[in-house]
């Protein structure tokens, strides 16, 4: 594929990046440019609903004035606990125009989840969904929080009277590009979430390589399978394709078979999911009975693509490509994509570095590993973020000289591939999501008949790996049921437990204390 041209350039207080030459300087300027391009073409589709570009211009115009009257100043934190819908594209689009920073929040978070995260970023608005609102905090317990928008019939101000605002004499600010543009809180292995902060400047360059790596353009129809609040769903899809002209259809919740249908029915050309979702699909007994002629690219990431599920894409749909995007949060999406047609040759590979990304494989030393030896991958670049809100001590541990440090180990070839091994971090990979068993374990430590807890990864055919626990609770009343229900008060269900094994005796552990876990995945293995 052929990328514009590119030149190094200063940001983020000193960091030395290559950046593309020409690009727009936010994301609002970018979603101005694709609005006078393509006018009357359909930007957004649910269900039978379709909006145009202009129409969704029209929306953002009138949310973005009411949040101004509203009182929210540039700079403020929107938190948005809404799931996949034409009101998280209007939000996100809004929040860019207005000047605020947009926190999207997983819908699957429980109340100690969603209360974290509005003060350690001291939200000021927050627009939810109605079906979400058992899980809200009190009042009380989120000071910084003084405006509240609601979808559906609940307790803050209706959500449609922003769309009836009249923007008439309504100033909005200009940005810079090395503003924040939204959060994404991941989790660490402190088992606090850390909120990344995705610049313009940073989300505008993955647009560009998605739409240059992809060959992506105004004639191609995205689905949006992957939830909106993930980095995949946010920049991958919605604003991509915003950014190229095409059409995101919107799905609420993945259902392989809904799925299926809607691509069929609506010519999609374009997706990224995880493996375990095109497992699904293949598993379905009529996939074949579905017309998938318009899919051209399939892009995937999170965990690997099994060897079997490519050889059953490639002989049921021998026109789609299947591109590997290897990226996090911190690289604002992709590091690295595979090329088309690389899968066959680099089945196990992430592909190559992005053009503005520099990804280095380091040894314990510090020292950059020679060619097809393994270390931990470093990566820069201008959309690898400056850093976690209000997070010194994060920012000095997962950054060094302007690199972000992946946790990832793995190797790059002679020839550009990059290839991942193993997570240098104790974390499990649930079909996509991440769950970092420390926060699990402190949750299960909590429990009354619980005397230690450790949890592990489970290897699945479909999911990729489950969390299981090991249990030992000293012969105290307790059984998996009622240990299940007390995390999915606390965390989100993802994270829950799927299968937990009580043991007779304390858990084993080394001469120094430490829990020996590859002991734990032996005897789940045996």
């Amino acid at each position: 594929m052929e990328f514009p041209d590119t030149r190094y350039e200063i940001h983020y207080g000193g960091r030395m990046v290559r950046c593309f030459t020409e690009r727009p300087s936010s994301i609002d300027a970018m979603f101005r440019e694709s609005v006078a391009r393509q006018g009357e073409r359909t930007a957004v589709i649910l269900g039978e609903e379709r909006i145009s570009f202009a129409m969704l211009d029209r929306r953002v115009e009138a949310v973005s004035a009411g949040l101004v009257q509203a009182g929210l100043k540039r700079g403020d934190r929107i938190a948005l606990l809404l799931g996949n819908g034409l009101e998280f594209v209007e939000m996100v689009l809004a929040a860019a125009r207005a000047g605020l920073v947009a926190v999207p929040m997983n819908i699957r978070q429980r109340k100690p989840e969603i209360e974290f995260v509005l003060n350690q970023c001291a939200a000021a608005a927050l627009v939810y969904d109605v079906e979400h609102e058992a899980n809200l905090p009190a009042g009380e317990d989120v000071p910084a929080l003084s405006h509240v928008f609601v979808v559906g019939n609940g307790a803050g101000r209706p959500y449609g009277t922003l769309r009836e605002t009249d923007a008439a004499g309504i100033k909005f600010p200009e940005v810079s590009e090395e503003e924040v543009f939204c959060l994404l809180y991941t989790s660490g292995t402190t088992g606090k979430p850390k909120g990344a902060k995705l610049t313009h400047l940073g989300v505008i360059h993955s647009l560009l390589h998605f739409q240059h790596a992809l060959g992506l353009g105004p004639s191609d129809v995205g689905v949006l399978a992957a939830p909106a609040s993930h980095v995949t769903g946010l920049v991958a899809i919605i604003l991509t394709m915003l950014r190229v002209g095409g059409a995101t259809v919107i799905m609420p919740v993945f259902k392989a078979r809904i799925f299926l249908d809607i691509a069929a029915r609506e010519g999609m050309s374009y997706t990224l999911i995880v493996p375990a979702m095109y497992n699904l699909c293949l598993l379905d007994k009529d996939f074949a009975s579905f017309d998938l002629s318009a899919w051209r690219v399939a892009g995937f990431g999170g965990a690997p693509m099994p060897k079997a599920t490519i050889e059953r894409l490639a002989e049921a749909l021998p026109d789609l490509n299947l591109v590997n995007c290897y990226g996090s949060t911190e690289t604002t999406s992709p590091a690295t994509v595979l090329p088309f047609g690389a899968i066959r040759s680099h089945p196990v590979s992430v592909g190559r570095p992005v053009p503005c990304a520099d990804i280095v494989v380091v040894g314990e030393d510090g020292r950059e590993v020679a060619a097809g030896e393994s270390g931990e991958l470093l990566i820069a670049g201008p959309m690898v973020v400056p850093g976690y809100w209000d997070n010194e001590e994060a920012d000095r541990t997962a950054f060094v000289g302007g690199y972000w440090i992946s946790g990832d180990l793995g190797s790059k070839d002679a020839d550009g591939f990059v290839h991942v091994f193993d997570r240098k971090k104790d974390m499990i990979n649930r079909a996509g999501f991440k769950v970092y068993c420390i926060e699990v374990e402190s949750v299960l430590a909590h429990h009354p008949a619980i005397v230690e807890a450790a949890v592990v990864g489970k290897p699945d055919p479909v999911l990729g790996e489950r969390v299981h626990a090991f249990v030992y609770n000293e012969n105290r009343p307790a059984d998996a049921a009622e240990i299940r229900a007390w995390c999915g008060e606390r965390l989100s269900d993802y994270k829950v437990p799927d299968t937990i094994t009580f043991l007779d005796q304390p858990l084993p552990r080394n001469a120094n204390g430490k829990i020996l876990k590859n002991t734990l995945r032996d005897m789940l293995a045996g």
